[in-house]
């Protein structure tokens, strides 16, 4: 690759969308999707953070995790912002299935119908699920 092209390349900053589906607990999907959003916002990319399914647990207000013997780690969603990452969207129906609202969560989201979520996804560069 010559040199011209690899300047070119440097501070091209691609969107990345990791969605999250799993519950906090009982896997490591949560935290370790939570690590990889912290690398990504590290290098200056569009990171934006989508939940959806039981991925809407993970930003419910009231986490109580020690009867599971596990770290709460849900007030680190609300340090993101200083990491310059503040798109958080959340799927209307994954949280109506739940019987929770935007304001049953610990961070501002912005809550998205599928389609609205589908259209999001398909703007990406990268998409990551966990």
């Amino acid at each position: 690759m010559s040199e011209e092209m690899m300047d070119d390349e440097e501070g091209v900053i691609k969107k990345f969308m990791y969605v999250n589906r799993k519950a906090p607990y009982g896997s490591i999907y949560a935290l370790e999707s939570l690590e990889v959003v912290l690398i990504g916002a590290a290098f200056d990319q569009d990171v934006s953070l989508a939940f959806i399914d039981d991925g809407v647990y993970q930003l419910m207000k009231g986490q109580r995790t020690s009867g599971i013997g596990m770290k709460d780690f849900s007030p680190t969603y609300r340090a993101l912002e200083m990491y310059d990452v503040e798109k958080l969207y959340v799927d209307q129906d994954s949280l109506a299935a739940r019987n929770l609202t935007a304001d049953d969560l610990i961070v501002p989201v912005e809550v998205l119908s599928s389609a609205e979520m589908a259209d999001l996804m398909e703007d990406q560069d990268v998409v990551l699920s966990f």
